[in-house]
């Protein structure tokens, strides 16, 4: 295994990031993987890259009055972890400055040194300088979010939002009743704190392993649940999950089923089926048949495609995931406005594939984990004027810096007639 220090290997995920193509969760799992670090050690390694991503704008935006000079990239990324450490961290200046500029080559080190000390000098006026900048500065948040979002939920709310998705997300788990009672679950993880409002939901303070292998819970956001209890799936019924994978929400159908019935798990790519098997499998769901199939391309699933028979669809469609950003790190420098359009017909293209297999009285749900308009209630709208016999049967919306959770949409749909 390499020999890293926690400083070397976020410095090494933030190169990565910056020159490829792969997601910072996915790069972060691959180096600590080949690691030999300690536990706090990969926690700090974990806050240093995470924190700085979150934060780009506003660290470029200090580097900036530090020096006016060109900065190389690789300068740049060290400038970032060391200014992170002093700012936000508040390690000590000494270890800060120190242990940055080791990471830096002969022909940078003289600089780092340079522009950190400086910044050590300059600690309070660079924050008051921050503090009188634009929300995007303060908050690392490109501009056309903050313009979006103001213009959906007004600047109040957006910069509720912004700070939400800047603060680590809290781990929450879901008790798995076709494993163990709830009741049974907390007398054993004395530490996991019960939630009045999601009753077979937990906050967790550590991740208990043990129970995550025996499938006694798996770990989601409490809004995660939305689309299944407005879904109302019933023992005995035959219900898809459209958009399957990796399986938290299908588990909780499973079990809203008692493990009853027959619950069609799809999903369109072979990796994430087998991601899906084995999270069911290890859940405790009997009552799953896995079908690989891409919505999107206009096939008809031959399996089930013969009549309308589906009790129950539940379509939690790809989307944006600006509910969830403060989980997807590095979601904010990916997307770009041209997404949400395009997001949206995608999952048209879902929705009108699926619908058709609903048979009279059956529900639809469709969900997402963003919280944009175009991907929400704007798809519902579309869908249900091109079905009319479709009618809104209930909707749930969660925000954020409303409801303290991961954004969330879901909307009810029953099938009142046959298609004219």
């Amino acid at each position: 295994m390499a020999h890293q220090t926690a400083r070397e290997l976020a410095l090494d995920a933030l190169r990565q990031w910056r020159t490829g193509e792969n997601f910072a969760d996915g790069i972060l799992a691959r180096l600590l993987r080949s690691s030999d670090l300690t536990a706090s050690d990969r926690a700090f390694a974990t806050e240093l890259f995470y924190g700085t991503l979150r934060n780009l704008i506003l660290l470029d935006f200090w580097i900036g009055r530090l020096r006016s000079e060109h900065l190389d990239h690789d300068a740049r990324d060290l400038l970032r972890l060391g200014i992170y450490q002093l700012f936000f961290l508040e390690t000590p200046d000494h270890a800060a400055v120190y242990e940055t500029v080791k990471l830096a080559g002969p022909r940078r080190r003289s600089l780092v040194n340079a522009v950190l000390r400086s910044a050590v000098r300059r600690k309070a006026e660079l924050s008051g300088n921050a503090d009188e900048q634009n929300l995007s500065v303060r908050t690392s948040h490109p501009q056309f979010l903050i313009d979006r979002w103001t213009k959906t939920f007004g600047a109040e709310n957006t910069a509720a939002l912004c700070e939400w998705n800047n603060k680590p997300a809290t781990v929450y788990a879901r008790i798995n009743q076709l494993r163990i009672s709830v009741e049974d679950f907390l007398a054993e993880h004395s530490s996991a704190e019960r939630l009045p409002e999601h009753p077979n939901f937990v906050r967790l303070t550590d991740i208990p392993l043990n129970a995550l292998d025996r499938g006694h819970c798996y770990i989601q956001d409490p809004s995660t649940a939305a689309p299944c209890l407005l879904l109302e799936a019933q023992p005995g019924e035959k219900v898809l999950d459209a958009c399957a994978a990796p399986g938290g929400k299908t588990g909780y159908l499973a079990e809203m089923m008692k493990n009853r019935g027959e619950l069609i798990a799809c999903d369109r790519d072979a990796a994430r089926i087998r991601t899906l098997q084995d999270n069911l499998e290890r859940l405790g769901v009997t009552i799953a048949r896995f079908i690989e199939h891409d919505w999107t391309n206009g096939a008809p699933l031959s399996e089930i495609a013969a009549v309308p028979q589906l009790d129950r669809i539940l379509i939690d469609a790809p989307c944006s995931n600006t509910g969830v950003m403060r989980r997807r790190i590095d979601l904010r420098w990916r997307l770009k406005p041209k997404d949400f359009s395009r997001m949206r017909e995608e999952q048209l293209r879902i929705l009108r594939a699926t619908i058709p297999l609903l048979k009279l009285g059956g529900a639809l749900v469709y969900s997402t984990c963003s919280i944009e308009p175009e991907e929400n209630d704007e798809v519902v709208k579309i869908v249900t004027q091109e079905f009319p016999f479709l009618k809104l049967a209930g909707k749930t919306f969660v925000l954020p810096f409303r409801n303290g959770f991961d954004g969330a949409f879901a909307a009810k749909l029953i099938r009142t007639a046959e298609r004219p």
